[in-house]
């Protein structure tokens, strides 16, 4: 059964562009390791909540946007080999990434609609 990786991360408005490039790196990556799709979505309407938001999850501040991510997999067990061979790869290098990676959130997910 098809399986996500999805994250909500808050990312400094001004990093947009190394934003961009690294996922660019990190999504081929992904993909030689048995990902089907690569997706990262600059937030462009969040709305800031009250109780709960996407905002709020990620402590974003001012100065940030909120990026909506994921990764589909064929199945989990592609998803929990492909993402240890992936954070393992060489390429991944060990750079700074362009946002305060304690702040991301992130999970798995079994897909059960996809129309």
């Amino acid at each position: 059964m098809t399986y996500v990786n999805g994250a909500v991360i808050p990312v400094p408005t001004a990093n947009r562009d190394a934003y961009i490039a690294k996922s660019g790196d990190m999504a081929a990556i992904f993909r030689d390791h048995g990902a089907l799709q690569v997706a990262d979505c600059w937030g462009d309407d969040v709305p800031d909540g009250k109780t709960t938001s996407f905002p709020l999850a990620v402590g974003c501040r001012q100065d940030e946007t909120v990026v909506f991510s994921w990764i589909i997999w064929p199945s989990k067990e592609v998803a929990l080999a492909g993402m240890q061979k992936a954070m393992s790869d060489p390429r991944m290098g060990n750079g700074a990434m362009p946002f305060d990676t304690t702040r991301m959130i992130f999970g798995g997910f079994e897909m059960v609609v996809d129309v």
